[in-house]
């Protein structure tokens, strides 16, 4: 007999924002980044305010880690963290070529709005919260990673290769597993899946802005 997967609540959460999803894909940002049309300097403010977000990623993670209930979470926490470190490598190396002082950056409005959200969420310390505010930023950039072309400039390419990764889909997976298991389906977690998903567009929007 047939029956249908159940879908988890991480798939749900995914689905419900399948147009924010659409519209991140289709982004004039994300468009010039993948054909290669997009000005340099664009994209080394981009990194440069991405870097900055970055740090207050591995911040919300921290948080995770100290109010983890149990020891599943506590490890898992440790391994996402581990992987934003690569992140900030990659961003390290474009840095180091550019000669971008990440130490001095100003974040904008859209950067902050983001970073002020997530720490706010995670300070609270309701993990299945925490991570429902996480997990777009993971999935957003594995799908347009798996979704994109690989830009024929070195420049660009690296950066769709990092989150083409299937390494990086893992980490995406491992955070979406952390939803499952310590969120609940609730009105709040629906809107702080949401409203991450609608400061990844403005981020967007922000470095669009600024090309």
């Amino acid at each position: 007999m047939n029956e249908t997967a159940a879908v988890s609540l991480s798939q749900a959460l995914w689905a419900r924002n399948a147009d924010r999803a659409a519209e991140a894909l289709g982004h004039p940002f994300v468009r010039r980044l993948a054909d290669g049309t997009l000005p340099r300097e664009s994209f080394a403010d981009f990194v440069a305010q991405d870097a900055f977000f970055l740090e207050a990623f591995c911040r919300a993670y921290g948080f995770g880690l100290a109010h983890s209930p149990d020891r599943m979470a506590l490890d898992t926490f440790a391994e996402l963290l581990i992987g934003v470190r690569e992140e900030l490598r990659l961003h390290a190396s474009y840095a180091a070529e550019w000669g971008i002082d990440l130490s001095t950056v100003e974040p904008v409005p859209a950067t902050l709005a983001y970073t002020d959200f997530l720490l706010t969420i995670a300070a609270r310390g309701d993990i299945g919260v925490t991570c429902a505010a996480l997990t777009p930023c993971m999935r957003l950039y594995a799908h347009l990673g798996q979704s994109l072309s690989l830009p024929t400039s070195d420049t660009y390419g690296r950066w769709v290769a990092t989150y083409a990764d299937p390494d990086f889909e893992s980490l995406a997976a491992t955070i979406e597993r952390l939803v499952d298991v310590y969120a609940d389906d609730t009105a709040e977690v629906r809107t702080v899946y949401g409203r991450a998903m609608q400061l990844e567009l403005e981020f967007f929007d922000a470095a669009c802005h600024r090309t």
